[in-house]
């Protein structure tokens, strides 16, 4: 079955308790929401992309920015315990319903992970289509550090032992077998596995991998990510193609003030 046509979907609820109004948060210029709108919009192979959210002040401002907010997420589907799965869910039930289709696919696209570029977009949908076992396709990258050679447990009595026992002994850190996390920048599932699971279910059905440079795999959570996402854009290191020179040259003047 094909992913297409694929519904993008970018979460964003208002009760952020770490950093109140994050998604609103001003990075280059731009609140933290704007960006993940403006990159689906460089992305042809999305079919619709939508806002969901709780929150009137964030749905306006989504709007502003040309977001498309069909619906206010329900209260219960807002609160800090409640899971991705079942907000995803809704969304694409109630998009299906107002557009009488049936999508094939549904990308999320969190507001929070804005070094994504719009080739991730094309090289995400491509592996899912071209696999046809495959449930899903997540976005991964290399930590700095390998676990397997850095992390140690400590019991009671102080001593260390390996996190990640293995049966071969490493000499070197370069010959550790490389792992990979999670990093939350793309998620893409085929619509049928999304309408049927309870979970994601990541390690017990099929999934494919993007590797994605860790440099770009940002997560902002707090003002401090904040201050570093805007670092690095200053100096070259992340370039969002969606903003032009002068915007970011814009930011830049203020943030120097």
């Amino acid at each position: 079955m094909s992913v297409q046509p694929v519904l993008a979907v970018i979460p964003c609820r208002g009760g952020s308790k770490g950093l109140p109004g994050k998604n609103l948060h001003d990075l280059a210029g731009l609140p933290l929401i704007a960006h993940s709108i403006r990159l689906a919009k460089l992305c042809p192979s999305i079919a619709r992309c939508i806002v969901s959210t709780d929150s009137e002040e964030i749905a306006a401002v989504a709007r502003e920015y040309g977001g498309d907010v069909p619906f206010l997420r329900p209260s219960e589907l807002a609160q800090d315990e409640t899971p991705m799965w079942p907000v995803l869910q809704h969304a694409l039930r109630e998009i299906e319903t107002r557009d009488r289709l049936q999508y094939g696919s549904l990308l999320l696209l969190s507001p929070t992970s804005p070094g994504r570029l719009p080739g991730d977009i094309t090289a995400v949908i491509q592996i899912l289509e071209d696999d046809p076992r495959a449930v899903g396709v997540v976005a991964a990258s290399k930590p700095r550090f390998n676990p397997r050679w850095v992390c140690m447990d400590v019991d009671a009595d102080g001593y260390a032992s390996q996190s990640f026992p293995s049966e071969k002994i490493y000499q070197r850190r370069q010959d550790v077998p490389p792992v990979f996390r999670v990093n939350g920048m793309l998620y893409l599932w085929r619509r049928d596995h999304l309408v049927a699971s309870d979970s994601p279910r990541y390690y017990e059905l099929p999934h494919r991998v993007l590797e994605v440079p860790e440099e770009r795999a940002i997560d902002i959570d707090d003002i401090s990510d904040f201050r570093l996402a805007d670092l690095m854009l200053r100096g070259g290191l992340l370039e969002f193609p969606w903003l032009d020179a002068a915007e970011l040259q814009s930011s830049i003047s203020r943030s120097d003030k």
